[in-house]
């Protein structure tokens, strides 16, 4: 029998489990679990400095649990922290990025309270997604659809999902009854299966993942159309390992063949591959603290790297003299000019490639970086640490690449953090977005 602990649990850590200590002060992660419950706990994992654990029982809740409106939550993968209460998410998230910048950063901890302001929440903590994804596998002729479990391993077939807004709530039912009826009759490979959603532009696309080959095309547009009212059905073409897929093309099966979305006073127009934040209205307080804190100027030169579709990069155009955009994944890069074409911009410089090598030759008077959850590479700080540019907004989804990052521009020199926001773009989850307002350092 494996070990058992009575444990209180702590904090929470930056994933889903809880912290701990044992009687020894070993740090136990424990899965299962929200800060402040006291628990049974049984030990999964010893290692020399940590243990793993999963909650067997719950001897006392914690003042911070909450019942989750959503009857899957303790299965599905989606929400992990469902049952501890809003107000608390957003304290943990605040203090996750802060034990970033003093553990990984090396900032003293008075410093870092000085700089970290409270997490936003600019969205309601329920129905705030406009996508989610569904796995698929095939069981014979059957199709189980559903969500990605707690393990990543297995799928929860679901009725609805609150994550997502309201109005399509009940879309990820929809799409697993129709793939369903289709396997029984057509066998279907399918990778994974995209649903976006939009109640702005009323835009609802489905997208299935597939490796290329004989699909039922014009069988599963109809019957996709059919259940869920769709406007785009997608088939996404990848090759390659499962862990490193490339997208070789995107065939419109019917409708758009892309999708749209509002975005304060930007309509923005992607195909399925490209990323897009999941959260609409927190998308658009990125935004807003990103213009708050450069106050672009009209005869500034801007630049914005790693620039996906343009969410950054439209508001800038309408804002600044020129902007030079570097985004290395080709189908935002196509989004990204389709959407200056479409709102009829034409001073800036897209350009498809990697920030490093592609970094823009001209000199900014403001920079928005926004890159992937990998963070800036070492050349990139060196090069943005050289440019002439009063203030840098760095825009990180990961508080430990971040907080590696600001200690890089703190060793150049050049460039130091004003003010650090976390905004809550996904309740229910340990993800936060941070804006970062980087000023330039007068000697």
């Amino acid at each position: 029998m494996e070990k058992e602990l009575t444990l209180r649990l702590e904090r929470m850590s930056y994933g889903a489990d809880a912290i701990a200590h044992d009687e020894d002060g070993k740090t136990v992660f424990v899965s299962g679990g929200v800060a402040g419950d006291l628990v049974r706990a049984q030990i999964t994992q010893c290692a020399q400095s940590f243990s793993r654990a999963r909650v067997m029982e719950t001897l006392e809740p914690s003042v911070l649990r909450v019942t989750p409106p959503c009857p899957y939550a303790n299965a599905c993968g989606g929400c992990p922290w469902a049952s501890m209460s809003h107000e608390a998410q957003l304290e943990a998230k605040r203090a996750n990025v802060l034990d970033g910048l003093v553990r990984i950063g090396h900032w003293g901890r008075d410093a870092a309270e000085a700089l970290v302001r409270e997490c936003q929440a600019p969205s309601d903590p329920w129905g705030y997604r406009n996508k989610v994804e569904l796995g698929f596998r095939l069981e014979g002729r059957r199709a189980i659809v559903g969500m990605h479990d707690a393990s990543g391993e297995g799928l929860v077939k679901v009725d609805s999902c609150p994550l997502l807004d309201r109005r399509y709530a009940k879309a990820a039912k929809s799409v697993s009854g129709a793939l369903s009826y289709l396997a029984g009759s057509r066998g279907l490979q399918i990778d994974r299966v995209g649903i976006r959603a939009s109640a702005r532009s009323r835009e609802l696309e489905v997208a299935l993942w597939t490796e290329p080959g004989a699909f039922p095309r014009a069988q599963a547009a109809k019957v996709l159309q059919e259940a869920t009212k769709a406007t785009s059905v997608v088939r996404v073409l990848t090759k390659g390992p499962q862990k490193a897929r490339r997208v070789t093309g995107v065939e419109r099966l019917s409708g758009h063949g892309s999708w749209s979305e509002l975005v304060g006073e930007e309509r923005m127009t992607v195909s399925a591959p490209s990323f897009f934040q999941v959260n609409t209205k927190g998308a658009e307080r990125l935004v807003d603290l990103v213009l708050e804190g450069l106050d672009p100027q009209e005869g500034d030169c801007a630049m914005d790297l790693y620039c996906g579709a343009g969410t950054f990069t439209l508001p800038l155009a309408r804002r600044c003299s020129w902007v030079d955009a570097v985004e290395s994944y080709g189908p935002a890069v196509r989004d990204l000019r389709r959407n200056l074409e479409l709102s009829g911009i034409d001073n800036v410089d897209a350009q498809g490639g990697d920030a490093g090598r592609e970094f823009p030759d001209s000199d900014a008077d403001v920079i928005v970086v926004d890159p992937p959850r990998a963070g800036l590479g070492e050349e990139v700080v060196r090069l943005l640490s050289e440019q002439p540019a009063r203030a840098i907004a760095y825009v990180s989804c990961d508080p430990a690449t971040l907080a590696r990052d600001l200690a890089r521009f703190a060793d150049e020199g050049t460039f130091m953090p004003e003010r650090i926001t976390p905004v809550d773009l996904f309740p229910q989850t340990f993800h936060v977005e941070t804006v970062v307002l980087l000023s330039k350092v007068h000697n």
